[in-house]
């Protein structure tokens, strides 16, 4: 039996519920049987992509003229939410890179380049992927070093990326690049559109911790050669696009992150209904009932929040830089309710917590990619403090 915590109604219409559920069936029956053998295998089939994309799935939030559903922050919400019950943060990853690749396209990318790349992807035929983090650091984009420098009606791109989510096999790399190399700040920064074929591109499969399903590379890109018209916005002013899109990004992960907290707790509360010792199931000892009282309240305060987040995202309620200060506490919130109740489940579990199959111990092993992930615990420590004049 699980433990469901109430929709509110000021948040989710029937609208919502209807896709909840939908999704919901769509989840139970095309990824949680498989996701244990494709976490095995390191990859899932590309043909899910278009499989979700039959559902409504990649296109939330997109315009209609280029295969997508417009639709608010609930919505995105809701599709987090019912993924992760699945209990596999690599197939999440990875099926969903579009959703940090895209928006900036979507933003400033010119009309070309928009009707080549968006509706490809929305389909489910092509893979997009943003290219950030490089081996010299992460966190730290306004000193990124990978360059493309102007050479006629093309640029030539050189550099590394690192840790890239669906690095392997992406189509589409959203890039960020310096455009001005005098320029060592934000201020030289562009955001360019490589594709998948580019000569001079290549790619290193990177061996995780956690998030196996996931495909995570290294690119290096040798003298790349890349048409002017593959610009994202104005040259030089990538750096503002890359920030706005980590808002999404972060009140996205904090999703996720209490909700894979929620699938530990069902998975421990099922256990401890089951399991006896010493004549008693677990769930009738003092002890254990109140681990999974402390994960629902983590949970539960998590996702409060989000929602109340999400709601002010919406409707652009409050000062701009306190909601990012409070979108970083989220992450951080929400990671640590992941970490807790992965931790508690795992324990409550015993053995079987040791054991590859449960969904906790993956769910163990992921938890720190979402604490790095997205902007570290730290760094969302900083900006927030920065944010609220601290």
């Amino acid at each position: 039996m699980s433990f469901e915590f109430p929709d509110h109604p000021n948040y989710l219409s029937h609208e919502h519920i209807a896709f909840r559920d939908s999704l919901r069936a769509f989840v139970a029956s095309e990824i949680t049987p498989n996701v244990e053998a494709w976490d095995e295998a390191g990859r899932f089939p590309r043909e899910l992509y278009a499989r979700a994309a039959n559902v409504g799935l990649l296109g939330m939030g997109y315009p209609e003229i280029y295969g997508g559903t417009p639709c608010d922050e609930f919505f995105k919400i809701v599709a987090n939410e019912e993924i992760s019950r699945a209990g596999c943060g690599g197939l999440s990853a990875s099926l969903m890179s579009h959703g940090i690749a895209l928006p900036p396209i979507v933003a400033r990318g010119n009309a070309e380049l928009k009707q080549r790349v968006i509706p490809a992807v929305l389909a489910g035929d092509k893979i997009a992927a943003l290219c950030i983090t490089e081996p010299s650091g992460g966190s730290d984009v306004a000193n990124l070093r990978t360059t493309a420098v102007r050479d006629g009606n093309h640029y030539l791109v050189n550099g590394e990326k690192t840790f890239i989510t669906s690095g392997m096999r992406a189509d589409f790399l959203t890039v960020a690049v310096r455009t001005s190399p005098e320029n060592k700040g934000a201020g030289g920064i562009s955001l360019l559109l490589i594709e998948g074929n580019t000569p001079g591109l290549t790619r290193t499969e990177l061996k995780k911790m956690g998030w196996w399903a996931s495909d995570t590379a290294q690119l290096h890109f040798d003298n790349c050669r890349v048409p002017v018209e593959n610009l994202i916005g104005q040259e030089n002013q990538g750096f503002k696009a890359i920030m706005s899109n980590f808002n999404s990004e972060r009140l996205g992960m904090a999703v996720m992150a209490y909700s894979y907290a929620k699938v530990c707790l069902d998975e421990a509360l099922d256990w401890a209904r089951e399991r006896k010792t010493f004549g008693m199931a677990l769930s009738e000892r003092q002890v254990i009932r109140h681990k999974l009282v402390d994960m629902a309240m983590r949970i539960d305060a998590s996702r409060t929040l989000a929602y109340e987040l999400a709601f002010c995202v919406e409707n652009k309620i409050g000062d701009p830089n306190q909601l990012v200060a409070r979108l970083c506490m989220l992450k951080n919130l929400a990671t640590q309710t992941m970490q807790f109740c992965a931790d508690q489940s795992v324990q409550i579990l015993g053995g079987m917590g040791f054991m590859r199959g449960t969904k906790s111990e993956r769910i163990y092993r992921e938890v720190k990619v979402m604490m790095i992930g997205g902007g570290a615990e730290e760094i969302m420590k900083d900006l927030a403090a920065r944010q609220l004049g601290i």
